[in-house]
């Protein structure tokens, strides 16, 4: 089995100065790479009985939807705010460096639906916490949460310690 630590590229001070961003690009260029981290971070999640896959705007959407596929579920985007034509509800969060807004269908999610949410990094937590209180306030009912990266220096998991077990296929 090929690894996909190589499949990550480190690219210094982007989007800013003093930030090592984890590009996994290269891992969504090559069919073995991309296979291999859906299956590791849809295994932990296959006995479970997983109604909706959610998955955060942007990159969220590609492994969300390759493992709601997976696991015969349904997908669920979380976007940003003015994306989603219908009815919503909203949650404000904090970022590194200011506040920003995530948005689903009211109707999405419906009381009792098991959900996994997805993304494609874990950092500081931020965007899954607020995702997870848009599941919360549709009445879902939070089965795990899967991420290809996890940045454990900056403890995101931690956060997410009320919402739901966290599993990371990578951890920096």
């Amino acid at each position: 089995m090929k690894p996909l630590e190589p499949l990550i590229h480190d690219v210094q001070d982007f989007p800013r100065k003093g930030i090592v961003f984890k590009d996994f690009t290269p891992l969504l260029a090559d069919p073995a790479g991309l296979a291999l981290a859906v299956e590791l971070m849809v295994n932990p999640y296959r006995v479970q009985d997983v109604d909706l896959v959610v998955g955060a705007e942007s990159r969220g959407f590609i492994f969300g939807t390759a493992i709601s596929r997976e696991l015969s579920a349904g997908f669920i985007p979380v976007r940003k705010p003015g994306k989603l034509p219908r009815a919503t509800h909203a949650v404000e969060y904090e970022l590194e460096y200011g506040r920003d807004r995530l948005e689903i269908h009211a109707d999405a999610i419906g009381p009792g639906d098991k959900v996994l949410l997805v993304d494609d990094l874990l950092a500081t937590g931020g965007t899954l916490v607020a995702c997870s209180e848009l599941i919360r306030r549709a009445g879902g009912t939070i089965v795990g949460i899967t991420v290809l990266i996890e940045l454990t220096a900056l403890q995101g998991r931690r956060r997410l310690a009320p919402h739901g077990e966290v599993h990371a296929v990578l951890q920096y």
